[in-house]
């Protein structure tokens, strides 16, 4: 089981840097080659993709969030956003593990 990033190029080596792989993306057509290249590897089962990121591709990531069971999906603030809980807690409650 792994994990695959998308979303802005700071986060994706933010998590680079704990030995998780993903793409950056800028625009609505790398965000869904991103998409496409996280479904085609079978050991992706959780993608964690900025708001920003899922925003380009928002059908898609809707669908997979309330219709599909594989893979996980989480949804994450974008850098500089503030929010409420720390990202670990996001996390575990999306996989329900405490990581």
């Amino acid at each position: 089981m792994t994990y695959y990033v998308i979303g802005d190029e700071d986060t994706v080596l933010g998590f680079s840097l704990v030995g998780l792989s993903g793409q950056g993306v800028h625009d609505r057509a790398e965000a869904q080659s991103a998409w496409d290249k996280a479904l085609e590897d079978k050991e992706n089962a959780v993608i964690i993709i900025t708001e920003t990121a899922a925003g380009y591709i928002r059908e898609t990531v809707d669908r997979y969030l309330f219709s599909e069971s594989f893979p996980l999906v989480v949804e994450i603030p974008d850098p500089g956003k503030s929010f409420s809980r720390d990202l670990r807690s996001l996390v575990n409650e999306a996989i329900g593990v405490s990581l």
